[in-house]
């Protein structure tokens, strides 16, 4: 199973955002759709193996698995409706509790930190960052998790957790990418064997 957790500083936590403005009204959402889509999408295909959990603004979580997903769409416009549907079912979530707003999408009242912990008990934490180890001197794990920000950086707190959490530090390339070309860069590292089988 490979994850990521991508953190979203203003994204929406209730539905009421236009599909319209994914940019501005909605506080970057758009960045959260496209990670999303380069988790899941090949040609043609999608990848089942992938779970990808959008932490938005530390207070709920919509968690997206491969396996079980119906209805999403190349698009960051259709994407963001099933993250829309998700939050308008937040009164359905229970605690830690999450409900199942479409198929493959769940939502939780659940901050960045116990989705961390969650994750770090099924795979190896990777904390991306531009002073890591160099990606292809890295092994690839075998239950990468993954942990993104999104236009901004990891808050003081946030970093603090990443770093306790996290098995292995690394850097995916020499410039710096965003967050959704970094997703489809580790799943390359990830698919090549750490680039070595083609």
């Amino acid at each position: 199973m490979r994850q990521f957790i991508v953190l979203g500083h203003d994204a929406p936590t209730t539905p009421d955002f236009s599909l319209d403005d994914l940019a501005g009204g909605a506080g970057r959402l758009d960045v959260l759709c496209r990670c999303v889509n380069s988790a899941f999408f090949l040609s043609h295909d999608i990848r089942e193996d992938v779970r990808v959990h959008l932490v938005l603004r530390d207070e709920v979580t919509v968690r997206f698995e491969g396996a079980d997903l119906r209805h999403l769409n190349p698009d960051e416009r259709s994407t963001a409706a099933l993250v829309r549907k998700a939050l308008d079912q937040k009164g359905e979530a229970i605690g830690h509790m999450a409900v199942e707003s479409s198929p493959g999408v769940h939502l939780s009242k659940r901050g960045f930190e116990p989705v961390l912990e969650d994750a770090a008990r099924d795979g190896t934490v990777v904390q991306l960052h531009e002073d890591g180890d160099p990606v292809v001197d890295v092994e690839p794990p075998e239950d990468p998790v993954f942990v993104l920000s999104d236009h901004h950086d990891f808050g003081d707190d946030e970093a603090a957790l990443l770093a306790d959490a996290a098995d292995e530090r690394v850097r995916l390339g020499p410039e710096l990418l965003h967050a959704d070309h970094a997703i489809t860069v580790a799943h390359n590292y990830l698919d090549t064997e750490g680039f070595t089988e083609y």
